[in-house]
């Protein structure tokens, strides 16, 4: 190509550390202890994520142990468990400014915190029972368990509210008997909620239990899932479950309110998302406007022409813009006043308009955008998740549809 690739190996650089608009944007949207809870993440990721991040893609492994470890110590996993059980006693909004800090590099670094916690911790502390959460949450806060959220099957994905995996009630308790799939954080689980079928015959929404099975109990069998090509680091395993029995004790909430778990549960999950994606966006933006400024064609910075900084600003308007909005959702979030449509509004614009907003930076940065090491193909890849992940985009727009367009609702598809 005519030039040294490892020059534009790196982000825009102070003293070692990332200086990106994502700092700036978020300055003035959070108090200074929240900031200063995203500056110190944001230094974690920037030394001991970055450095190592391609190799770790290239040699084909998951997040390493060392760094669920490191993770732990900081006491990401614990941000919103009560300090009672070991935790930061923080909220969604803690969770949501990590996941932006570590997704600035890695999403699929971001995503085993997130999905641990937003998927996994919050369930239990939003419908556990006392004697679930002595037993569970002090190992979760630290990291030393991790839940895993199963939702999705083989042949269940949006339909969220009709499981296939079945729990047939016993003189014991339950047997759980199917598969669950897409379950992120599998490999380090080690228990699964599990959505399952109880009432066949219950009205819509309310035929369905939520369990929580270690996933060494006796039936329970993992896989991981091979030939993923996003979010490479991140584990996604197959679950399956051959006459699982299960107490009643182990029951999530209530008998057939799975479903409330499940959607209250996704609301946060969306939120998390929709911050992976600013994430990305930022690191987008960064590595653009520095690229522009440095690369040289025709007599000069390419960063001189108008079509390429309309890009570098269309990313940095959408990421002010979608920021301040996904901040402003997330307090709503953390006082109870936050409804699923607002929620699925933000995770479908900011995963939309990052997605293409990134590969319109690609297109400015050429070939040398889809060069592993220059950072944006991975970005522009996991982005895809974004847009699938916590229910896709089209499912949600349906089911939003259905709020605006009320006399006709019943008729809609």
């Amino acid at each position: 190509m005519g030039y040294n690739i490892s020059r534009y190996g790196k982000a825009l650089q102070k003293d070692g550390i990332a200086v990106n608009r994502l700092d700036k944007h978020l300055k003035p949207l959070v108090d200074e202890e929240r900031f200063s809870l995203f500056d110190q993440i944001s230094r974690f990721a920037a030394n001991e994520v970055a450095p190592h991040l391609l190799q770790w893609e290239r040699d084909k492994q998951l997040v390493p142990d060392h760094l669920i470890e490191q993770l732990g110590e900081m006491g990401i996993f614990g941000l919103p468990i009560p300090e009672e059980y070991g935790g930061q006693d923080g909220e969604m909004i803690d969770l949501v400014l990590a996941g932006l800090a570590l997704s600035y590099w890695s999403p699929s670094v971001a995503i085993t915190p997130g999905a641990a916690v937003s998927l996994g911790i919050n369930p239990l502390l939003r419908f556990g029972s006392a004697d679930q959460k002595a037993e569970h949450l002090e190992d979760l806060a630290a990291g030393r368990r991790m839940f895993a959220f199963g939702l999705s099957e083989p042949g269940r994905g949006s339909d969220a509210a009709n499981p296939q995996v079945v729990a047939e009630k016993t003189d014991n308790g339950y047997v759980l008997r199917g598969e669950k799939c897409w379950s992120t954080n599998a490999a380090w689980a080690s228990h699964v909620v599990v959505h399952a079928l109880t009432d066949p015959e219950g009205r819509n929404g309310h035929r369905s239990t939520c369990f929580i099975v270690p996933r060494d109990r006796a039936g329970v069998a993992y896989q991981e899932m091979e030939g993923k090509t996003v979010w490479p680091l991140s584990s996604t395993g197959s679950i399956a479950f051959d006459s699982v029995e299960v107490s009643e004790d182990e029951i999530l909430g209530e008998v057939n309110g799975g479903f409330r778990v499940m959607v209250t549960t996704l609301n946060g999950g969306r939120l998390f998302v929709a911050a992976i994606a600013l994430g990305s966006l930022a690191f987008a933006l960064d590595k653009t406007r520095q690229y522009v400024q440095e690369r040289e064609q025709f007599g000069g910075a390419i960063g001189r022409f108008q079509r390429v900084q309309d890009v570098v600003l269309e990313m940095d308007l959408a990421l002010e813009r979608n920021l301040s909005w996904l901040i402003q959702l997330v307090h709503r979030y953390d006082q109870g006043s936050l409804d699923r449509e607002q929620a699925a509004k933000v995770k479908i614009d900011c995963s939309r308009v990052a997605s293409e907003l990134v590969q319109d930076a690609m297109e400015v940065c050429g070939g040398v955008a889809c060069l592993d090491e220059f950072g944006l193909a991975r970005h522009a890849a996991d982005l895809f998740v974004t847009r699938v992940g916590e229910g896709s985009n089209k499912a949600l727009m349906s089911q939003i549809s259905r709020s605006l367009l009320p006399e006709i609702a019943d008729q809609l598809q």
